[in-house]
């Protein structure tokens, strides 16, 4: 029998409206559950990293009758499973609700059970790569590798890794880890090398000791963990590091010295950090508002603004929904579009070569 094209469009629009009424309600019965949990715990979040302390803000303003309770703040992402895995059987103030880990821990932890699903109302602009189908863990922000560069010592900025080699460089450049122990540091290696023409992840990682060897041996490279204060010191000119870092620190030094960061023209390679909801959460409601929280666009917004790329920045670009005074702070956006999400694989792969031939390839004690 032949439907009209009103009745068929009354319909769709029916179904609509049903599905985001729906959405609604359940949204209102978690944020009732939620108020009668009375506590969210996190752990592992700085106030003045990626904006929490101002995420945290927004949530308790909006959440009043929810207090959060901060767990070691300074804990890394091995820290938090561990707290997870320890607190199992435990519903006190030592057990957390939610993790912010590294890209690899949230399937380290989904492996083990520790995370139950959730999938938040703007699920769908969160790239497939990026999350868990089922919903165990997704990636809420990432930063890419950039140079912090003193712009007292270096008059002209290198634009690409090859620029890094310049004679001008020389005793200039400097990890913001050890190879051999440091993820940050590792991925610099990698990014160095598909720079140089790798296409996969033993070739980058190959070419990229290859680089830092003639780094070395070339006299450019100083072998010091370097932060914003020796950059500042002049210890360590240009530094490797996330953008979020980078652009931090230069609020920080406020022009003393002057610093410029800059996304290299090639091997722009992301770090991505995940949320998930702990399985055994004392209060899984308040995880799950949480959740929504921070990837609504208010909260992917206050990552944004502490310098850290929502998971979300194409989708809210895309819409017309970043504040200009706010990009206009970032490098240009378009310098973000080559960025390259290694996967857990390629990660594992040149690791392990990186940190098991950086003594034998390039022989520089990073400490």
């Amino acid at each position: 029998m032949f439907t009209p094209r009103k009745t068929l469009l009354a319909c769709s629009m029916a179904l609509l409206l049903t599905s985001l009424n729906t959405a609604q309600a359940d949204l209102a019965e978690i944020e009732k559950a939620a108020k009668a949990e009375g506590m969210l715990t996190t752990i592992a979040l700085p106030h003045d990293w990626c904006g929490y302390g101002d995420m945290m803000e927004s949530f308790k303003k909006k959440y009043p009758d929810i207090k959060i309770n901060e767990l070691n703040p300074d804990a890394g992402s091995a820290d938090e499973l561990e707290a997870v895995r320890a607190n199992k059987d435990n519903k006190g103030p030592q057990a957390p609700d939610v993790i912010d880990v590294g890209f690899s821990f949230g399937t380290t932890a989904q492996k083990e059970g520790l995370l139950q699903p959730y999938k938040v109302s703007t699920w769908d602009s969160i790239p497939a790569e990026l999350k868990d189908a089922e919903g165990h863990w997704y990636g809420d922000y990432y930063g890419v590798l950039t140079f912090m560069v003193n712009k007292d010592i270096i008059k002209e900025s290198p634009q690409d890794w090859a620029d890094l080699l310049k004679p001008e460089f020389k005793n200039s450049v400097a990890l913001a880890g050890d190879p051999r122990a440091s993820n940050q540091a590792i991925l610099a290696v990698y990014a160095a090398g598909l720079s140089a023409g790798a296409k996969d992840a033993e070739g980058a990682a190959t070419a990229g000791l290859d680089f830092f060897a003639k780094l070395n041996k070339d006299g450019n490279f100083i072998p010091t963990i370097a932060k914003t204060g020796t950059l500042a010191q002049g210890a360590t000119p240009i530094i490797i590091y996330w953008d979020y870092n980078g652009l931090a620190g230069r609020d920080t030094l406020k022009d003393n010295p002057p610093v410029d960061v800059v996304v290299p023209k090639s091997g722009v390679v992301a770090g991505v950090y995940v949320q998930g909801i702990s399985k055994y959460a004392p209060h899984p409601n308040a995880a799950k508002l949480w959740m929504e929280h921070i990837y609504s666009d208010e909260g992917q917004l206050t990552y944004l603004k502490g310098y850290c790329h929502p998971i979300r920045f194409k989708d809210l670009v895309a819409n017309n929904k970043v504040p200009k005074e706010l990009m206009d702070k970032l490098p240009p956006a378009e310098a973000y579009d080559k960025a390259i999400f290694p996967t857990i694989a390629d990660q594992e792969a040149s690791k392990a070569i990186i940190t098991g031939k950086w003594d034998s390839v390039v022989g520089a004690n990073v400490k």
